[in-house]
């Protein structure tokens, strides 16, 4: 397990505790001390996880071990999923994954972006950075989820599209614009769940619908922390309070009706336990898929347009 440098404490206390249950194993009775140190540690995670900053969010939701989409997908579907690639147009985008995969026997369609874990599978995933075939293909496989009638979860989690030339000539802004648009008019049910970073256009392009649901240490925002930083202050040292200013947690984005509802972690965060996570992940997607379900296709359209033309605040100038 990787530890942040404001989870250090805890770090400390489960070295301990690793080093008690050797003993008890060598048949040193250290039942006392193991119940203590175990408490201690629940204690200590209270008080980290209870206090923390947008910034330490920021790093939780970027944290190595943290559940990707697709140990997201794999887990809730069992494993029966059927990875489907390619725009049909340029090239199969290893940013973005989706497919078919069922929940208790009920079809859906998965999408979101895939990060890597190690330097090689990064490269791989273009550090889950979209081109614009990569939101071309997303948005083939929610057509072929509308034309089949079957629900689309996305799982959103990216540091923004990908800002290179080749990209931006490839027309980045526009398939992510496309997106957008089609997503308000597709003829079945969406939920988007945010597990780690929502970062710009990189998130909208695969985050309109129906519901939007975030979990409690994952960030949505128009811009990183960082780049805000060097924009506003030409430096990166100011990113922790780019990270204050720019109320990113799912606590502000709830706040703001921009996401429907928070997703609680356990205690000490999803990286420290993922199936946990996962499985609270896969009850709200039933939960709100059967919600969803009762209404009618008009209703569904017409509520979801409303919800994204409804953000935001703006005021006219008196003439």
């Amino acid at each position: 397990m990787q530890y942040l440098e404001f989870e250090k404490p805890i770090e400390e206390l489960i070295s301990k505790l690793k080093t008690i249950e050797k003993l008890n194993s060598e048949g040193v009775n250290t039942k006392k001390t193991t119940a203590d140190l175990k408490l201690k540690i629940k204690n200590k995670r209270n008080e980290i996880y209870s206090s923390l900053t947008p910034w330490q969010k920021v790093q939780l939701s970027r944290h190595p071990q943290r559940p990707y989409t697709l140990d997201y997908i794999l887990k809730i579907t069992n494993g029966n999923f059927v990875e489907l690639h390619g725009d049909r147009s340029f090239k199969d985008d290893k940013a973005i994954v989706g497919g078919w995969g069922s929940i208790d026997k009920k079809t859906f369609m998965f999408i979101g972006q895939q990060k890597g874990r190690n330097t090689k599978e990064r490269q791989y995933r273009n550090f889950g950075m979209s081109n614009p075939e990569g939101y071309r293909k997303a948005l083939r496989l929610m057509k072929m989820a509308e034309k089949f009638s079957k629900p689309i979860v996305c799982f959103i989690d990216t540091p923004g599209a990908y800002p290179g030339l080749e990209a931006e000539e490839r027309g980045q802004g526009q398939a992510i614009a496309n997106n957008i648009i089609e997503m308000c008019k597709l003829r079945t049910q969406i939920i988007c769940i945010i597990i780690g970073e929502g970062a710009s256009g990189g998130a909208l392009g695969i985050g309109v619908g129906d519901k939007i649901l975030m979990l409690e240490n994952s960030w949505y925002s128009v811009i990183s922390p960082e780049n805000c930083s060097t924009i506003l202050w030409r430096s990166w040292d100011f990113k922790e309070k780019a990270a204050e200013s720019l109320k990113l947690t799912a606590e502000n984005m709830y706040k703001l009706n921009l996401v429907d509802e928070i997703i609680k972690e356990p205690l000490g965060g999803a990286h420290t336990f993922p199936e946990k996570t996962i499985n609270t992940v896969k009850k709200k997607i039933q939960l709100h898929y059967n919600e969803l379900s009762k209404l009618t296709l008009k209703e569904l359209i017409n509520n979801r347009v409303n919800k994204f033309t409804k953000m935001g605040k703006f005021k006219k100038e008196s003439e």
